[in-house]
């Protein structure tokens, strides 16, 4: 068992513009409604911000330091969760620093994609459990806006994806439980299953090997492949984080995996045969939103009262790369 954290509060930010179904049915050539995209996706509607990512990340770190009381020279290390930075520099920690007043931190940026805040998490957690580092309070942030990498002419992406960005402040917790399971499995880009190229403007003067104008400046993925593909990790994860923390599948107080798709996640319900009040299930009112789902639900679950202490909670995530991870931690 590895040193544990304590979740000294949590935040998020959630657009107020709410996207729902039926809007997309009155998008022309998109051809599709309410019925087709709830029967596949389980989602009803997806919030997308109006400002920028950067807004919807200080938002919630803020409100993150607000509930768990705690003042931002506190704060001694920010890592941030991004797959839709605002720019490739500085890094998005660094403006969040910067926005959120916090003096004395530390700032890193954490690339996984949807695994994200899971990767994010499971660092902060080993600079506060290493005594040298001088880590004793980290915020961790994620946050995303997919809104800006849909392609709307394709139904079958651009309706999976909405905005916003949750946050979560942590100290160590030696005697509380925590255990970590992270991974990769690294694509060829020949046949890669999700992706996003960057739209890099050529105005070199001088030859370039990277003169590949085919790809789109949009999300592009393969949907089929994708959902084996998570069909497959997620349960695997669970049970090889519960195996690595000694505990069975009915120790697990409450589940929050990655909220892709409700098919996925009612997939990865049978195969590790936990009932649906243990699972938490925000998709129908948020879409998915990459890094940023886990710390949503972590919030939301928090305001509701629902996270009590003693309560043995796993994360599970998978992403593009193709990355994945899975933390059970004590509340």
């Amino acid at each position: 068992m590895q040193s544990g954290i304590k979740i000294l509060g949590t935040g998020c930010f959630e657009p107020d513009l709410i996207v729902s179904n039926s809007d997309f049915s009155h998008i022309a050539k998109l051809e599709t409604d309410d019925e087709w995209i709830t029967s596949r996706t389980g989602i009803r509607q997806r919030r997308f911000c109006q400002t920028t990512n950067l807004d919807m990340m200080t938002r919630a770190a803020k409100a993150a330091l607000e509930n768990a009381g705690v003042s931002p020279d506190e704060i001694d290390a920010i890592i941030v969760s991004t797959a839709t930075p605002q720019f490739f520099y500085p890094s998005m920690s660094c403006l969040v620093q910067n926005t959120v007043g916090v003096k004395n931190a530390f700032a890193i940026d954490v690339h996984a994609a949807c695994t994200g805040f899971v990767n994010a998490l499971d660092i902060a957690r080993n600079y506060l459990s290493l005594p040298d580092t001088g880590v004793k309070k980290a915020l961790v942030v994620a946050g995303e806006m997919l809104s800006n990498q849909a392609d709307f002419t394709d139904r079958s992406t651009c309706v999976l994806f909405g905005d916003g960005a949750g946050a979560v402040v942590i100290e160590r917790a030696a005697h509380k439980q925590y255990s970590c399971i992270l991974g990769a499995k690294g694509e060829d880009f020949g046949d890669i299953a999700l992706y996003c190229k960057v739209p890099y403007a050529r105005n070199s003067p001088f030859p370039s090997a990277d003169n590949d104008d085919s790809y789109k400046p949009y999300l592009q993925m393969d949907g089929k492949a994708v959902y084996k593909f998570a069909s497959d990790i997620m349960p695997r994860m669970v049970k090889a984080v519960c195996e690595k923390a000694g505990l069975a599948l009915s120790d697990i107080d409450l589940l929050i995996p990655h909220q892709a798709n409700i098919r996925i996640i009612k997939s990865a319900m049978r195969n590790l045969d936990i009932p649906d009040e243990r699972v938490y299930v925000n998709i129908h009112d948020t879409g998915n939103i990459s890094s940023a789902c886990i710390p949503v639900c972590l919030d939301e679950l928090s305001r509701a009262n629902r996270l009590k202490s003693g309560m043995k909670v796993c994360l599970v995530a998978f992403g593009a790369g193709l990355t994945f991870g899975s933390i059970i931690l004590e509340i």
